[in-house]
Parts: C-alpha cells; structure tokens; sequence
C-alpha cells in the first residue's frame, strides 16, 4: 500500500493567508515553562509571542461553505508563548461549532509513537539498531538470491530499508472507500510486501513508506510480549496522562468519544462537488504506521515531552534529529525523513522537526523547533486530506505559526 508524503512545503511563509469571517474560539497565554532541550545553551530561536491575529486570520473561513476544510483545530505554544484556536463545524449536517477536544485520526503521527517505542526499548537494551532486523524477526524477511539482505532496525525506522509496499484496493478515494471497511492483518501485508523482494539495498535509498513501521509495530510485540496497543498505553499514553489518545481495536470502525466528522469532496456529475462522510472507517491497514486517534491537547503533550527528553532517553532521542546520509528515492533529492519525525527547513533557515499525518477527512501535524520555543499541532478537516497537495488552511496555520 503506497503512501504519498504530505510535504510541509517552506514557502509556506510566505503566502498569502485568505481572509474571512471571525473564528469560532482563540485564546492567548503567556509563555510555559519547558525543560531544557538540546541547543538550550543558545538564544531561543523564538523569543515573541505568537501571532495571534495571523493565525485567527489563517483559520478563518473555515466551515461548511469552505472548499478546503470544514473545520481546524491549533495548538501554538513553547517558551515564547502560546495560542490556542478553533474554527468551523464538527457536524456540516447540525452546524455544531468546532470544539478544541475534539477528537480525530492522527494518521501518520502514529510513527512518531512507534519510533519513540522502539528508541525506549534500545535504551533497555532489548533491541540493538544496528542489528538485523531478520534475528529478532527469524523468517520475516526470506534471503536466497531474490531475497533481502539484512536490514537493521535502525534501517526501518528511518525508511532506508528497501522492503517494498505492500498491495492495497487502489489509489483513487472511490477504490478506497469501497473498501473502507476491509479488516487487514499487518502479518498478511508484510507477507504481501516482502513477496516482491527487495525495492533497494538496504541503506542505499530512504523510501517514505507504512511497511517499514507495520514491521517496527510486529517487533514491539515481540520484544514487550504485549499487544502494540497495550506496549504503547503502558509506555506513553498513561506515563503522560493521554487520556484521549488510542489506537482502536482491529475491527473498529468509528472514532470513540467526542469527535468532528470528517468529510472527503467528491466531484459530481455535471460539475460542482459534494461532501462525502469519511468518519467511520477501519484503519487496521495503517495500525502501527497509521492508526492514532488523539486530541491536540495530547499530541501538544506528547510533542513537548518528546522534544524535551522526557519520553525517550536524550542519547536515542537524537536518531529523530538524524537524518541519514542517502537521497529520497522518488525525488532523487537529499532525504530528510528521520526516525518517526521529518526535518522542515524554512526560508530563513530555521529549522524544525514533526511529522504529518493525513486520513480522508483528518489532516494533522505535530511539531516544533528543537529548543520548543515554538511548537505546533493542528487537525484540519480537510476535504481533500489525501491529496497530493497540502490543504491551503494548513499552509496558512504554518505561515502564521512560524513566522518571525
């Protein structure tokens, strides 16, 4: 199942940010208190509040009538300050107001919960990186002269593996949705994936792809002899009170507990779109890659610990500050994909790390700069979260969110 990546694009700082009608609910504090993090003994990067008329500006319009989004969730913060805001409906059908609690599918977000795992059980000396994958998997990955070569777990967590896809019901939204409510096992895609063969040699290339962390969710089960579910509630959902944060059982369809309805625009006949409901939908095919539901009051939590060294020892921590020396192998260009997060670089060189995230109906980003003077999450509604380009709301959430 091939996966596009959602690119932050840089020069989203410098684009015009439509205008539009007041938003729902914002709200400004004065700077937190975070612990000391790597790059502490330098000036933060961000030393002023954020800007809370840009980003009421950014969020702005956002509704039913919206052609890009029916609703946006954000979470601005860091010792600089922080700003909180929400716009647009959770119910296009009842024209319910938007709520900051709400909850939703985090999509990818999910690997950055699954690397943080995997990096805690390196610290406990119950995975080495450098190892192959293939002696803590025996079998998973079949040798011979079509076969794969040993492929470390480091490789996986930073995609540079070369295990290929695996086969989904199709690209386009319609295939998909057709299909919206298959229940997959990750042990029949991994089969699936590694019938191919290789894609590449082990840390030639980096390839942004779920496989890689399908496999790294079948190996937390192996070395914690839990449930990915119950490794990831014991090590970080209740060590940081993520009391809204869950992965739903495989058979489960719906988003349990208060949530927006998420909504796909589908083309009509003749011209013009309607919205689709996407809300109900299995996500057992993304399961450890993909399959979060949170809130951005808990993913803003998780950011901060992450970052400040609180989730993963500060010696493991720096592999999702690593970007491995390869190029992307789609683009032919440097790889910035590291371990469970990605690394943005804005026009005036700033840089910031976090992971998006992209369900259909659900578009989310977590994130920040390394010192957490300036962190972001966000959750939009998108109505086209899958779509090759990012959704304009988002790019103005992070033109006005980073700005300096």
């Amino acid at each position: 199942m091939r996966v596009r990546t959602r690119t932050l694009v840089a020069t989203a700082l410098v684009l015009g940010i439509a205008a539009g009608p007041a938003v729902a609910h914002a709200a400004v504090s004065a700077a937190v208190t975070v612990p000391a993090s790597a790059g502490a003994t330098t000036p933060p990067l961000y030393t002023t509040a954020p800007d809370a008329a840009a980003l009421r500006k950014a969020i702005a319009g956002v509704g039913p009538d919206s052609k890009d989004a029916t609703a946006a969730l954000v979470r601005v913060g860091g010792t600089s300050g922080r700003w909180v805001g929400s716009s647009g409906v959770a119910d296009v059908r009842t024209g319910r107001k938007a709520f900051d609690d709400a909850r939703f599918r985090a999509g990818s977000v999910t690997k950055t919960f699954t690397a943080a795992m995997v990096l805690q059980l390196a610290a406990e000396g119950k995975v080495d990186l450098d190892k192959p994958v293939q002696q803590y998997l025996p079998g998973l990955l079949p040798s011979g002269p079509k076969g794969f070569e040993p492929v470390s777990v480091r490789q996986l967590l930073n995609y540079t593996s070369g295990i290929r896809p695996a086969d989904g019901p199709g690209d386009s939204f319609e295939e998909q949705y057709t299909h919206r409510f298959d229940v997959v096992d990750p042990h029949a895609l991994i089969a699936d994936a590694v019938a191919k063969g290789p894609e590449f040699r082990p840390g030639e290339k980096q390839h942004y792809l779920n496989i890689d962390y399908t496999v790294l969710g079948v190996l937390i089960e192996k070395l914690t002899g839990t449930t990915y579910e119950q490794a990831l509630s014991a090590r970080i959902l209740k060590p940081l009170g993520l009391r809204h944060t869950s992965v739903p059982a495989r058979e489960e369809n719906r988003i349990a507990g208060p949530h927006h309805q998420g909504y796909q625009a589908v083309e009509k006949q003749g011209g013009g779109s309607t919205l689709v409901d996407v809300t109900d939908w299995n996500s057992s095919s993304n399961w450890a890659a993909g399959d979060l539901i949170s809130t951005t009051e808990d993913l803003e939590k998780f950011t901060r610990a992450l970052f400040a060294g609180r989730v993963v020892p500060k010696a493991q921590l720096e592999e999702m500050f690593t970007v491995p020396a390869v190029k992307d192998f789609e683009s032919g260009e440097d790889a910035v994909q590291t371990a469970g997060l990605k690394l943005f670089v804005l026009p005036d060189g700033t840089k910031v790390y976090g992971k998006t995230g992209s369900r259909y109906g659900y578009s989310t980003v977590i994130g920040g700069t390394r010192d957490l003077s300036r962190t972001l999450v966000y959750s939009v509604n998108s109505t086209d979260a899958k779509g090759q380009d990012m959704n304009k709301v988002a790019y103005g959430i992070v033109a006005a969110a980073f700005a300096r």
